[in-house]
């Protein structure tokens, strides 16, 4: 969900972005842009990523799949080929952002990443509470490891807005999964790293923000004055803003052969 609604906050923005669902099991990303029954388009000895009415483009391992209910039941080797021909065997073009939506921890895929994509810069999501922010410290440390940099944490389901507050209690919060998992991520990689991890952003629970993605029209779009839609454009300014784009950069990767 925060990679589906970045990708969207940064095309409002006026880039042009591209998502890679690099998460192979759990590739949920097509379906929360609405484009889960798409296929990719093949050009010669490349494929074309499915365009969003959003002007997204995304490719998953889902839409490369015979049927939408088919499990991917893949080992190592196999997740790592996926990966690269995922970011290699498809046809881009110029683009301005391209997000790669990871799974949690440390597994296969986040080496592979660090080993064919080292300059990539991370974003570490976490919620609130203690179980979560341990894994991402570790998926941060792996970052890291892999001599990638990490820009920053997200701390997302950071709270509930009380449903029952008269607009002068409107700041009343539910820490429903507790408080700092954030600021817990964000101060132990700095203190690891040698420089400034910030928390860029925290998203509040919020029911438009679920059924957005079941619906495959992210918040951003589909209720941007909404609080967690205005939060996740914050984030997406916030990471654009830095000044570093993809303009004159090579993935430095060589088409692969087909699956």
């Amino acid at each position: 969900s925060v990679t589906v609604n970045l990708a969207l906050a940064m095309a409002k923005q006026g880039l042009k972005v591209g998502v890679v669902d690099a998460d192979i099991y759990g590739h949920s990303v097509p379906a929360m842009l609405g484009v889960a029954d798409s296929r990719p388009t093949q050009v010669e000895d490349l494929i074309m990523p499915v365009p969003t009415p959003s002007g997204v483009s995304v490719i998953s391992i889902g839409m490369l799949k015979p049927r939408r209910d088919q499990v991917v039941a893949w080992r190592g080797p196999m997740l790592d080929r996926a990966l690269v021909q995922m970011l290699a065997d498809v046809f881009w073009g110029d683009l301005d952002v391209l997000l790669l939506d990871l799974p949690p921890g440390t597994g296969d895929v986040a080496i592979s990443l660090g080993q064919h994509l080292p300059s990539a810069e991370v974003v570490v999501v976490t919620t609130p509470q203690e179980a979560a922010a341990e894994v991402a410290e570790r998926a941060g440390t792996m970052a890291s490891m892999m001599h990638q940099r990490v820009i920053g944490v997200v701390e997302n389901m950071s709270f509930l807005p009380c449903p029952h507050c008269t607009p002068e209690g409107k700041d009343h919060r539910l820490e429903v999964f507790g408080s700092g998992g954030g600021d817990r991520v964000a101060a132990t990689l700095s203190e690891r790293f040698g420089y400034d991890v910030a928390v860029l952003g925290r998203i509040p629970l919020d029911i438009s923000l679920r059924e957005g993605g079941d619906a495959g029209k992210p918040i951003v779009d589909s209720d941007p004055t909404a609080p967690a839609a205005i939060e996740l454009s914050t984030i997406a300014a916030t990471i654009t803003g830095r000044g570093r784009g993809l303009a004159g950069m090579q993935l430095g990767l060589t088409p692969t052969s087909k699956f």
